[in-house]
């Protein structure tokens, strides 16, 4: 049973820092596409970042230079750290999975992930 879990989400004021952290379990999740994504309230959910097996990694326009997305598979752990944070940035922050042995690609479309987990809200304070 595939098991996502984020954690340090958090209030933070505009210019301030934050890192993401998504614990996945239950499955072989070294070679899986995985991804961020990010629901404002009365909004859709958008791909924020993504990474496949390859550690090729996409962004969001909105966000590129200040956040990075990285993977620790020993760790079994995806992260996303979130510099120069501004107010526009709060939102719950999901992560996601593709479930796949193997996913090579770019995928920030939130219905080409199987896998979610429960979000994490980030609140930033201009």
């Amino acid at each position: 049973q595939v098991q996502l879990v984020e954690s340090g989400g958090g209030s933070v004021q505009a210019g301030g820092s934050l890192r993401l952290s998504c614990a996945a379990s239950g499955y072989s999740d070294s070679g899986d596409c995985m991804g961020w994504f990010r629901q404002a309230p009365g909004k859709e959910r958008e791909g924020v970042a993504t990474i496949d097996s390859d550690r090729i990694t996409t962004y969001a326009d909105s966000v590129k230079g200040r956040f990075t997305i990285s993977k620790d598979n020993a760790k079994h752990t995806l992260y996303l750290q979130m510099n120069s944070l501004k107010p526009e940035d709060s939102a719950v922050y999901y992560c996601a999975a593709r479930g796949f042995f193997y996913c090579s690609g770019r995928y920030m479309a939130s219905y080409e992930y199987d896998y979610w987990g429960q979000g994490t809200q980030v609140t930033v304070s201009s």
